[in-house]
């Protein structure tokens, strides 16, 4: 797939997908997020793809935020379009993606790059990685999920903190409060992220998605999510994942699952 903002590459059933305007610290303008929204539809209807690896380009930054000159003579129903159709899809597309997405946070993660970072299933910081939402500095607010997602991963009171101070946190802080799930060097970043998608993509696939979709449901109000755990939980048996996995513990050997 040919892009102008971003890289994509499929390697060993990866999605590799790197926002690549390093001279504007990966700002997301409209076209780039365009683009996301188009390659994590890819990523969903695929077969060749098991999992996707987001990261940004350079050493500095993974996304330094929205592209501010793109929205700042808008009105409020330009405002209101620009956060629903980024949400819809962009944000919550990658929430919802029926692959994991990991995040591999190179550099700073600020504004909509955090909230890029929060939709995605899993989260890997470099050390020098630097993180927050500084919205309020602008006279805004987060408008691409930050809101919401900051406060499910961090509790209430620690959102509040980051985004009505607009302070950003390093790595480690990020680590200590369960924003992200593991920190290392930058050398390591992303072998880091390889080894956990590694790791996902030799279990069930089916099993993957409905284990992705069952989580996020619990995170809804209008949707009973133990009935959705039990509705896939319940399919799972009408696989022949399913039949592998258990011959092959029967077997005592590892499963080769092919997503059916």
């Amino acid at each position: 797939m040919k892009y102008l903002n971003i890289l994509s590459e499929v390697k060993n059933q990866i999605l590799y997908v790197t926002i690549n305007r390093e001279e504007k610290l990966n700002a997301l303008n409209k076209a780039t997020l365009s683009e996301l929204g188009d390659v994590i539809a890819f990523a969903s209807s695929s077969s060749e793809v098991r999992a996707v690896l987001l990261t940004g380009a350079g050493e500095k930054a993974f996304v330094a935020g929205a592209d501010i000159s793109e929205f700042s003579g808008f009105d409020t129903k330009q405002g209101e379009d620009l956060a629903r159709t980024g949400q819809q899809s962009v944000f919550n597309a990658i929430e919802n993606c029926t692959k994991p997405v990991v995040a591999a946070i190179n550099g700073f993660a600020l504004g909509g790059g955090l909230e890029l970072a929060l939709a995605c299933h899993l989260r890997i910081a470099s050390g020098q990685a630097k993180l927050g939402l500084p919205e309020v500095t602008l006279g805004l607010i987060p408008g691409y999920g930050g809101t919401q997602r900051l406060s499910r991963l961090v509790g209430k009171g620690k959102a509040m903190e980051m985004i009505l101070t607009a302070d950003m946190i390093t790595a480690d802080e990020a680590l200590k409060i369960g924003l992200v799930n593991h920190v290392v060097p930058q050398e390591e970043l992303i072998g880091k992220a390889e080894e956990i998608l590694n790791k996902i993509r030799l279990r069930a696939p089916l099993a993957i998605t409905g284990a992705i979709d069952a989580i996020n449901s619990s995170f809804e109000n209008d949707i009973d999510g133990y009935e959705v755990e039990i509705k896939y939980f319940g399919k799972c048996f009408n696989t022949e994942d399913f039949k592998e996995g258990v011959a092959a513990f029967m077997e005592k050997r590892k499963p080769l699952f092919r997503g059916k």
